[in-house]
């Protein structure tokens, strides 16, 4: 087959379509790096006027209230002291697939909170896994064309999901997640909510800490199996928002535990993987969760439009107290959720009510589609001016985040110390899951494999049966077996060198 160079929409060829340029191998995003920018703005704008992940969901409104001193990491107010409480909305969702899909697809959960906290709104964006499938922004439009619709046959393909995921072994860890049966939860009341990222703390004295948000369900967790799933999706496709919507109607207020892992600097320069990788975790017995605060769903929206299709969460939303990190998937969500809010609801999408700080705003934006505030009256529209009061407050500044290199460059995402994608999901399969979870885990991945087809249908298999071998041995022979692949020994040994 003769090879056609790849290239913008313009015609220009590139060379970098996997890794984005950082300054540093670890380093946060450079803005000059146009295709990624061109990818994700492109991505963002393929369909309206449903969101084009996270399509389907609900949410509820309830307060965060504080019931530990977190105090020595951040200043945030809102964790200021004990027993402080602000309002919230969370809004869970599937991630693939359409608004009419079924709510016990097998499909990450995501888990999005708005708190509506005296310094501004802040987002926590995150799912009900503490991983993902990629780690480099320039692979997430990639990644979700596979979960959606294949262009021929406008059918879900297991073969498409299946060959980008053996093409690229770092989604191993959340695929092992998906497939075993917290890919299918019960309901959203019983399931754990992450932030995912690493996020930073940044306390009175502008020390800095690197931070995971943990948010665990009160109401334990519950999940289908496999079948179970199938048959709710026949039963009832809404099932999820249905079951949320009547326990609070019936005041039985579900209650989440939020916590934190904190690792220092010095503790991240001798982390064996990188502590900004998306795709691996943080291990409890060396970072211990650290109790914060209970989170209550007390109130129903009211206008489902008005109040949840009208939502509009983003990473980039954080408050004094809290940080980025150089997750270079943080970073570039840091860009790409605000721009997909504009273009979806509009450029004034933060004056809809829901979206809305109760407390006071000032700035200079003006004009745009939709603009219902009054667009600042008679006010200047230009800073600096001899007019207002409107003034930067220094003490809102953030300590400088020291960068390990100044060399700007595509730094390969799987390079050194970055590339070891097995460990983690072994230690998951064998010491995490119990005998039961491992069982149903190898029918699902067995049952979803079996979909795979066409004339590229064996290479497939073969190499994602590689990953699962190098993962662990006997979950590699288990699926291997159900797909009916005869594995010798010269072979397997081969597949986990």
């Amino acid at each position: 087959m003769e090879q056609k160079k790849l290239t913008t929409a313009s015609g220009i060829p590139y060379s970098q379509n996997e890794n984005s340029m950082s300054a540093g191998e670890r380093g946060p995003l450079l803005l000059q790096d146009f295709i990624l920018h061109e990818k994700m703005a492109h991505f963002n704008r393929e369909r309206i006027p449903e969101r084009v992940v996270h399509a389907k969901g609900t949410a509820a409104f309830g307060t965060l209230t504080v019931t530990n001193d977190i105090t020595q990491y951040t200043k945030a107010k809102i964790f200021s002291k004990v027993g402080n409480s602000c309002r919230l909305l969370l809004r869970f969702s599937t991630v693939g697939g359409e608004k009419g899909s079924a709510d016990s697809e097998r499909d990450p959960r995501g888990f999005a909170l708005k708190f509506y906290t005296e310094d501004g709104n802040w987002d926590l964006v995150g799912n009900n896994t503490p991983v993902f499938f990629v780690k480099d922004p320039k692979k997430f439009g990639d990644f979700i064309h596979t979960q959606k619709r294949d262009p021929r046959t406008n059918l879900k393909s297991p073969t498409m999901m299946w060959d980008f995921w053996s093409l690229n072994p770092e989604s191993l860890h959340q695929v092992l997640i998906l497939m075993s049966d917290r890919g299918t939860p019960f309901s959203y009341r019983h399931l754990h909510g992450f932030g995912s990222h690493t996020f930073s703390m940044i306390n009175a004295n502008t020390e800095r800490v690197w931070v995971k948000f943990h948010i665990k369900t009160a109401q334990g967790i519950r999940n289908f199996n496999g079948p179970e799933a199938s048959e709710m999706r026949g039963i009832d496709p809404d099932h999820a928002q249905r079951d949320m919507i009547e326990a609070i109607d019936r005041k039985d207020f579900p209650k989440w535990h939020m916590k934190i892992q904190v690792m220092t600097q010095e503790q991240a320069n001798t982390f064996p993987y990188n502590p900004f990788d998306l795709t691996k975790v943080w291990p409890h017995g060396d970072f211990p969760l650290i109790d914060v605060g209970e989170i209550e769903l007390n109130e129903n929206p009211k206008n489902y439009f008005a109040e949840v299709e009208q939502a509009a969460f983003a990473p980039a939303h954080v408050v004094d107290g809290i940080g980025y990190s150089p997750d270079k998937m943080l970073q570039g969500r840091i860009l790409s959720y605000p721009d997909a809010h504009r273009y979806r609801l509009g450029v004034n999408y933060e004056q809809i009510p829901v979206n809305r700080c109760p407390y006071m705003t000032n700035n200079y934006e003006r004009d745009g589609r939709m603009r219902v505030d009054g667009n600042g009256e008679d006010s200047p529209n230009y800073f600096p001016n001899s007019f207002d009061n409107i003034v930067p407050d220094p003490s809102y500044t953030e300590p400088p985040l020291p960068l390990d290199s100044a060399i700007g460059d595509w730094y390969d995402r799987n390079g050194a110390n970055d590339n070891d994608h097995y460990t983690q999901p072994g230690i998951l399969f064998r010491k995490v899951m119990t005998d039961d979870e491992k069982k149903n885990t190898i029918a699902n991945i067995v049952g979803a494999m079996s979909g795979i087809s066409g004339p590229k249908r064996d290479e497939i298999i073969n190499r994602q049966l590689c990953h699962w071998f190098r993962a662990d041995i006997g979950l590699g022979m288990a699926i291997a077996q159900g797909l009916g692949v005869a594995v010798d020994e010269k072979s397997m040994s081969h597949a986990t060198e």
